[in-house]
């Protein structure tokens, strides 16, 4: 069965960071590229209009969508199809744990990962990075860390507290992971 795998947590706490050490230490993995209608950082989505997601939401062809920072973002089934074929390993990335339930319902085996740092750790990587919404970053934690106490890390097959693992490590830590998955 096709492995994939999900990153959850809040900003800043080491998503991207991680999916790089991970893609560029095991070259199956590859980042999935959430679809985007809006505007702001540009780097890592696959950007379309609203009539664009309209049509796949009539067809059925959305997974999982949500609204933040006045943008839409969504998990489309015809990329995560594309990826699964090409024998990759897709690393998304998630903020709501609705999403990773979502997500989950895709049929593959996937490798769900909480990544947590704390409050401050987070603003302080948001402010090291040049985000222009550092507020906004800080109530989305504010919103993640809700979730987490109102769902609860059962939907989590591991947790990393990034403030204490290097990104490498992080990385080492869910490919060791994926590969008792086989």
């Amino acid at each position: 069965m096709s492995r994939g795998v999900i990153l959850y947590g809040p900003p800043a706490s080491g998503k991207d960071t991680i999916t790089q050490e991970l893609t560029r230490l095991f070259p199956e993995c590859v980042y999935y590229r959430r679809l985007k209608v809006g505007g702001g950082r540009t780097y890592g989505y696959r950007f379309t209009t609203a009539a664009a997601v309209d049509d796949l939401v009539r067809r059925g062809l959305v997974i999982y969508e949500n609204e933040r920072y006045g943008n839409r973002y969504l998990v489309d089934r015809p990329y995560l199809d594309e990826l699964f074929a090409s024998a990759a390993i897709p690393v998304l990335h998630l903020g709501q744990i609705i999403g990773v339930k979502a997500v989950r319902r895709y049929p593959a085996s996937w490798l769900a990962v909480l990544l947590w740092c704390p409050r401050e750790v987070s603003a302080e990587r948001a402010r090291a990075r040049g985000s222009s919404d550092v507020s906004a970053r800080i109530a989305a934690w504010d919103e993640t860390a809700r979730d987490i106490e109102l769902n609860g890390t059962g939907d989590f097959d591991i947790r990393i507290n990034t403030d204490q693992h290097s990104p490498g490590e992080a990385a080492q830590i869910i490919h060791d992971c994926l590969v008792k998955m086989r």
